[in-house]
This record gives C-alpha cells, structure tokens and sequence, in this order.
C-alpha cells in the first residue's frame, strides 16, 4: 500500500474512533457533556479534513480515479 491509502486508512479509523467515542457518551447518558460534542465536532473536522486530502492527493497526483473492473 504506497502512503496516501494509509493515512486515509489512518483517518477513517481515527473518524470510527471518534464517532464511537459520541456513541459512548451518549449511550451513558452524558448528552449535555461538551465530551459528546467535542467528539462529534472532531469527526466532522476529521471527515472535512479526508475529503481536502483526498482532493489535493488527486490534484497532485498521487490517486487516480477508475472505474470499478477495470
């Protein structure tokens, strides 16, 4: 896997993570917690951040889209 595809593996996890560590505190009952928040605003910033790579790794050339089976 060359080094683009891990940071975005590195990143979607670290998306999962945050968005499962929300889950937690709501799930306890902490939902005026600003943990519960500040979560979910690191996913959001998380998920914004992804898609800037992505866009800039496809610009630079580092990814190319295909169609799938080809």
């Amino acid at each position: 896997m060359g080094a683009i595809q891990i940071v975005v593996v590195l990143v979607l996890l670290a998306i999962v993570g945050s968005l499962g560590t929300a889950l937690y505190f709501l799930a306890t009952g902490q939902e005026g917690s600003d943990k519960l928040f500040r979560s979910l605003a690191i996913r959001v910033g998380l998920s914004v951040a992804l898609f800037a790579l992505l866009m800039l790794a496809w610009r630079l050339g580092w990814i190319h889209p295909h169609a799938p089976g080809r």
